[in-house]
């Protein structure tokens, strides 16, 4: 099921009766989500992201705009007649009900000429609890499972109904490091299966850039970037995205470009040919330093910490807005801890430049 989304806007009223302001959470948005794909809504706590999700659910009316499903406006529609299913952050079992019960809950609760038969019911939860593999556990109560046992029996009691959307929110926030791995991919399992569209909430871009078809990146309820992850990740289209996305985070610089070269205080360290001289603020990835004996980058060398495959070069430069530069190399390359300085060559593909002023990218 396509959704699209037009103009949504939604503005909370001000709780501050003295300024009076109103709180604009997500402003403006347009996107269409393709039918069938697994769609991350990404950004940092307070971005929009869950109002979005709401909205989308009906759980929240926009302020302005319209949500289509498909081609049907669903924007006045209440939330049990969108065809959504929902999982919540805290998952939202009834703690008195079994596993059973639970997935078997929002069958019971239709009507009229939607109501199921009773054998056709049990037959779509346990259908529901195999996709999830859960169906061993129908007999227990939620305090009898683990974290990610829980998670799996909301997922299951969304896709029950067979729904349209599948809308999850922050639903691995919960789960400890390695069921958050573990369930993730699930999640992306399950949604191959079904083929249902998906939109799932998070604010860990390494949750949505691993099971994401497309990320949506937001800030302050802005729209920043959408596209595949690794697209969004190699060409960022400003410096917040650029310094969302990525582990360890991107390194900052400010620069300057004089003829046609770009400059880290007084070491020209890349030909930027087409770019006015003017001053720069620069992302550098981290895999984007090549340790060079004649490199013209020189930084300050503070530590190196070995990683098996992988050498972080922990280091410090006079024009960096980062206490520490950290640069990922091949764990071939030797360098030693005893050394004052190190030099690198930069990869021009894995070095951004941006306004200083508006932050937006400048391509060279």
């Amino acid at each position: 099921m396509k959704v699209v989304l037009q103009n949504l806007t939604k503005i909370f009223p001000s709780r501050n009766k003295k300024s009076g302001e109103e709180v604009v959470a997500v402003n403006d948005f347009t996107f269409e989500i393709p039918d069938g794909k697994l769609i991350g809504l990404l950004g940092p706590s307070g971005c929009g992201k869950s109002t979005t999700l709401y909205m989308i659910s009906g759980l929240q009316k926009p302020t302005g705009g319209k949500i289509f499903f498909g081609d049907d406006d669903v924007t006045e529609l209440s939330p049990e007649n969108r065809g959504i299913g929902l999982v919540f952050q805290n998952y939202a079992l009834y703690p008195h009900m079994t596993v059973k019960q639970n997935i078997l809950f929002p069958l019971q609760n239709l009507k009229g000429a939607d109501k199921l038969p009773k054998d056709v019911m049990l037959e779509r939860a346990y259908e529901a609890a195999r996709l999830v593999q859960i169906d061993e556990l129908m007999d227990r109560k939620p305090s009898e499972l683990s974290g990610g046992q829980q998670q799996r029996v909301a997922i299951a009691r969304a896709l029950v109904k067979m729904p349209r959307v599948l809308l999850l929110d922050e639903p691995l926030s919960n789960l400890d490091a390695r069921l958050r791995l573990q369930t993730r991919e699930e999640i992306r399992r399950i949604q191959k299966e079904t083929g249902i569209t998906t939109i799932f909430v998070t604010h860990d871009q390494e949750e949505a850039m691993s099971i994401s078809d497309m990320i949506v990146v937001m800030k302050l309820g802005v729209l920043q970037q959408i596209g595949k992850p690794q697209d969004v990740y190699d060409d960022p289209a400003n410096l917040f995205v650029a310094k969302f996305l990525g582990t360890p985070p991107i390194n900052v610089f400010s620069g300057e470009v004089k003829g046609g070269k770009l400059y880290l205080g007084e070491q020209a360290v890349l030909d930027v040919a087409g770019v006015d001289d003017r001053k720069v603020t620069v992302g550098i990835r981290p895999e984007g330093f090549v340790p060079d004996a004649n490199g013209p980058m020189i930084c300050d060398l503070s530590n190196v910490e070995i990683m098996g495959r992988d050498v972080s070069v922990v280091s410090k430069h006079a024009a960096s807005l980062n206490p520490q530069i950290r640069s990922i190399v091949d764990a071939d390359c030797r360098i030693s801890v005893g050394d004052a300085t190190v030099r690198f060559t930069l990869k021009p593909h894995k070095v951004f430049l941006f306004d200083t002023e508006t932050e937006e990218r400048i391509r060279f």
